[in-house]
């Protein structure tokens, strides 16, 4: 049991309606991890659980498809095959900077009600309060289905209807690569310098300074935005 704000936390109970009760205490509470690979219950509710859910690899299975349904569709509305690329290569680029903006300003957003706590926990909470809970590190896709239908409805405003399919495609495409690339970092044992400074990088996030270093497929946002963290005591050593 973890006690805060006077409301004890039962961590052996479903969770999901506790956090709320710790009002202006859940930011504290949150960033305290478990590491441990066994996940938490959220409900008690069988059916609602299964929900929280999702295996790495049906995020490539169930989107890979519906990017390639979206560019294929561009050509088909008259977009030259030879530029098709080109628009995908920047939906993919797009997905860079909406993944930055929505790790920093949604996903970090601070609550202290209890349907605000509540809401944040199942979003992104969860996954900083146990970050090795390997079924709840990637989007259950009825979730990223709720995120991709506003990006799609700005995607159709800005873009002539030929182009927006496939940009939209390589927005997708630069989610599956996102989600992949974040499982990865928790899971994977990388070898080559790129992916264990990445791997690096991100948990540093997690166990170290938690506003901090919202990109996770590639610092160059937070570079941008001036969001990077400063080096660890043991870093500043090795320079």
């Amino acid at each position: 049991m973890v006690v805060a704000n006077k409301y004890v936390v039962d961590l052996n109970k479903p969770l999901v309606f506790q956090v709320g009760h710790l009002g202006e205490a859940y930011e504290e509470w949150v960033h305290q991890p478990i590491i441990s690979k066994d996940g938490p219950r959220f409900f008690h509710s069988s059916f609602l659980e299964v929900l929280t859910r999702t295996a790495w690899w049906v995020i490539p299975i169930v989107w890979v498809p519906v990017a390639s349904w979206f560019i294929y569709n561009s050509f088909r509305l008259g977009l030259p095959i030879h530029q098709l690329p080109l628009f995908v290569i920047l939906g993919i680029f797009v997905w860079t900077l909406a993944e930055y903006l929505l790790h920093r300003f949604l996903f970090h957003i601070q609550t202290k009600t209890y349907w605000a706590n509540t809401l944040h926990y199942l979003l992104h909470g969860c996954h900083h309060k146990h970050p090795m809970d390997s079924l709840r590190l990637v989007f259950p896709p009825t979730a990223a289905t709720l995120i991709a239908l506003p990006i799609w409805s700005v995607v159709k405003l800005v873009c002539p209807p030929s182009i927006a399919p496939a940009v939209f495609g390589g927005i997708l495409l630069g989610y599956v690569m996102y989600d992949c690339t974040h499982y990865y970092l928790h899971h994977g044992q990388p070898k080559s310098d790129v992916p264990k400074n990445l791997k690096k990088y991100h948990l540093n996030h997690h166990y170290r300074v938690q506003n901090l270093g919202f990109g996770i497929t590639s610092p160059l946002w937070d570079k941008v935005f001036g969001t990077v963290p400063p080096p660890s005591k043991a870093d500043a050593k090795r320079r």
